[in-house]
């Protein structure tokens, strides 16, 4: 695996500085602060409007990598909620006390697809032993999440694993820090395929799906949500309890997010 091109490192300090933590953003005490997954953005920017628009109640939202936002927390930055791209990184913060085990529900659900620049003519059958390598070429790079700590670039590891084909591709992956740098690096065509979320794809017209891993390549992509047990703030509880109720789903579907029910 390689690490992001210098050109890359300095076109997505942009989108780093839009992702960047809460910490970093002017925020008024009273607002609800919620430390979201990146592919969570447009869907939550909608139901937080909505909610607003009906509560009067402002929300703050900080996108980055589940895993990035799951260390600030346990460093004490100041989230009210957290909703993350995977379990793992829910259950690392159970498992140190940090969340409120009683608000925790898995939400939602989503697709992993491999996507080229929506001006690309490739064309790709995904499946065992697919040629994914042969298509990258010899300098293609496959954009990725992080794969070790990022739920994206997990899922996206497990599924060519499975396949029988990361072995074959891990030289050509190019990492970035979460699944909208990914994305942005395929948009852009400096990788020729990248691993994202259906959402993803769909929220980003500079790129095409090429084929949707199946299910069973890879862990169920599920988005579980938490009240942070250190928050202060007495209108968070009733935000995370609209966000799971039924007044919300309209926004987490127009993005292509299936609606599981709300479970623990």
């Amino acid at each position: 695996m390689i690490r992001l091109t210098r050109r890359l490192a300095f076109a997505l300090a942009g989108l780093a500085f839009l992702t960047a933590p809460l910490t970093a953003l002017p925020a008024s005490a009273a607002d609800i602060k919620v430390f979201a997954a990146a592919s969570l953005k447009e869907a939550l920017d909608a139901a937080a409007k909505a909610y607003t628009a009906t509560t009067g109640q402002a929300v703050v939202a900080s996108y980055a990598g589940s895993s990035a936002l799951a260390r600030q927390i346990e460093a004490g930055a100041p989230a009210d909620i957290f909703f993350s791209a995977d379990l793992d990184w829910m259950n690392e913060l159970a498992e140190k006390g940090l969340i409120d085990p009683a608000t925790r529900k898995t939400l939602l659900g989503n697709t992993l697809v491999l996507v080229a620049p929506a001006d690309s003519a490739a064309t790709i059958s995904i499946g065992p032993d697919f040629p994914l390598a042969a298509a990258l070429g010899a300098d293609g790079k496959l954009a990725m999440a992080a794969v070790a700590s990022v739920p994206a670039g997990k899922y996206g590891k497990a599924a060519l694993t499975k396949l029988g084909v990361w072995n074959a591709v891990a030289p050509h992956v190019a990492e970035a820090d979460n699944v909208r740098g990914a994305l942005a690096f395929v948009a852009r065509g400096e990788a020729p395929f990248g691993i994202v979320y259906g959402t993803d794809a769909k929220a980003e017209s500079g790129v095409k799906v090429v084929g949707t891993f199946p299910e069973d390549s890879h862990p169920p992509i599920v988005y579980p949500i938490a009240l942070i047990k250190a928050s202060t703030n007495p209108d968070a509880k009733a935000f995370l309890e609209w966000l799971v109720s039924p007044e919300a789903q309209p926004a987490f579907e127009k993005a292509g997010f299936t609606i599981i029910g709300g479970q623990g």
